[in-house]
């Protein structure tokens, strides 16, 4: 029987990571484990973990080729660490959800569904579903939820999520979707739980990683997002080309023979920064190299600048701007990408102050500067376990009085 005080585990499956974490339904939604398995299909395959209710913490090196070998070894490994009699629920980040406009209890219906659009994203869907199949398996009376990322994004407006083909393919579910829902959510929570100022109705923020997207927020709404049918589009990222020119798809059929699953592969796996730099997808490594090597130098200014114009076009879309708020790996630690980005716009009212952004402050804008520009950590797994709290109602059971 559980607990007293509910358990909740989240899982988050990225292409290349799977991350997850252990939270107490206390007052607040203590964290008693997290980790991740990193670099999944690469050299240097790691698990790491840090159990903070026992004080232990480790890193072990796996021998897995792939997302379902990592799957499999994650499974395993925490049966063996965790006291699932213990846990209430699993929440799952589920990338893509279609039409689904809230966080779901999942059963075969809803399974059926997410296998139904599994090739609306390959990279992603398969390895979430596999996963919730593994628990399901092992623990078929555990309650498990999906947050989908594409909720937040729910209800822009109908013009936001339109592609201009022939409207025949709508009814097949094509429509610009968005994504780093569940970020964007947690971000605007703690936004509003931190904000000084009266008015924070016009929004932009910033989730930049390896995954890098933009969402345009009016009076806590989204009501534009980079990403669109798929996290493919949208900004350059680390190995995903962002948008490109669909004559370039025909282009290379012709030229090079080049079929769909090539095409796929390249732009979500050889693209964006790596392959502008053919150095790395990792902006680490290319500002630590761009004064040495033109290609990592073509890179950085690449992201930067359209990062640049994308704060343009939804300052435009929202009628001014009130905050920016930045986040991700690359949005939370690099106060130069951040300064590049934010150069030249001191037209929108955004102007840095460059010693509060050199420390990674919350708030790095000057005082006497019109947008607020924030840097906020995001934490999926938190929000995860927040809304698998919410729709499920867990709360902690009183003391039993019991001699």
């Amino acid at each position: 029987m559980p607990t007293a005080k509910p358990r909740v585990l989240t899982i988050n499956s990225g292409s290349s990571s799977i991350k997850f974490a252990l939270f107490l339904v206390d007052q607040d939604l203590d964290v008693e484990l997290y980790g991740k398995i990193d670099r999944i299909g690469l050299f240097g395959t790691v698990l790491t973990f840090n159990y903070l209710q026992k004080q232990e913490q480790g890193r072990l090196y796996l021998e897995v080729a792939d997302h379902k070998l990592a799957s499999y070894f994650l499974l395993d490994w925490l049966a063996k660490h965790l006291e699932f009699d213990s846990i209430n629920a699993i929440g799952h980040r589920v990338v893509h959800g279609m039409r689904q406009a809230g966080s779901q209890v999942i059963n075969q219906c809803l399974l059926g569904e997410l296998k139904n659009i599994a090739q609306y994203d390959p990279d992603h869907l398969p390895s979430e579903i596999a996963l919730i199949e593994g628990f399901s398996h092992r623990y078929p009376h555990l309650t498990q939820v999906a947050c989908f990322d594409t909720t937040f994004h729910h209800h822009m407006p109908r013009v936001a999520k339109l592609i201009a083909i022939p409207r025949r393919y709508e009814k097949m579910g094509v429509q610009r979707y968005g994504f780093h829902g569940i970020s964007y959510e947690y971000l605007m929570e703690e936004l509003v739980s931190i904000n000084d100022e009266a008015k924070i109705s016009r929004v932009i923020l910033a989730h930049l990683g390896s995954g890098a997207s933009m969402a345009a927020i009016l009076n806590g709404k989204s009501i534009d997002t980079s990403m669109g049918f798929s996290p493919t589009s949208g900004l350059p990222m680390g190995t995903r080309s962002g948008d490109i020119d669909p004559g370039l798809v025909s282009y290379l059929v012709r030229t090079e023979n080049m079929s769909d699953a090539q095409f796929h592969h390249m732009t979500n796996h050889e693209s964006g920064l790596i392959g502008i730099s053919e150095i790395s997808g990792d902006l680490r490594d290319l500002l630590n190299m761009e004064g040495s090597d033109s290609r990592a130098e073509e890179a950085v200014s690449f992201f930067c600048y359209q990062a640049k114009k994308q704060i343009g076009a939804y300052a435009a879309a929202l009628g001014g701007l009130d905050a920016i708020v930045f986040s991700g790996g690359i949005g939370e630690n690099s106060p130069a990408i951040r300064q590049r980005i934010c150069d030249g716009l001191d037209y929108l009212g955004i102007t840095l102050d460059q010693d509060l952004n050199a420390k990674n402050a919350t708030c790095i804008s000057l005082k006497t500067a019109r947008v607020k520009v924030r840097v906020i950590p995001t934490n999926e797994e938190l929000m995860i376990a927040r809304s698998v709290s919410r729709i499920l109602d867990l709360k902690p059971m009183p003391p039993s009085h019991d001699s």
